[in-house]
């Protein structure tokens, strides 16, 4: 995951959140979190580098439509992501919910 930008790990975190995203999805998902509009000229790429690092699979859903799944692989890096995150900021997350 060391080697993904900022927005590829968001695009893997919103592809593991929904149940097989198509990128119109994905986008909408991302434009209401970062508040602005993505150009489908960096989603796309972004997306395609996420399946060609095997992080993702790419389906398709119909003649126009594709659809994304994380893969097992894909999984194992947001776990690692996530255990690193929690060395970091676990414990200032748990004091809130006491």
């Amino acid at each position: 995951m060391y080697d993904l930008t900022g927005f590829q790990r968001d695009l893997l975190y919103a592809i593991a959140g929904q149940e097989e995203p198509h990128g119109l999805a994905i986008k909408e998902e991302l434009e209401n979190y970062y508040e602005k509009e993505i150009h489908h000229g960096r989603l796309y790429p972004n997306l395609d580098t996420l399946v060609d690092k095997g992080l993702v699979e790419k389906g398709q859903a119909d003649r126009r439509t594709n659809f994304y799944i994380i893969t097992r692989r894909g999984e194992r890096e947001l776990e690692a992501r996530r255990s690193w995150e929690n060395q970091y900021v676990g414990d200032l997350f748990s004091d809130t919910e006491q």
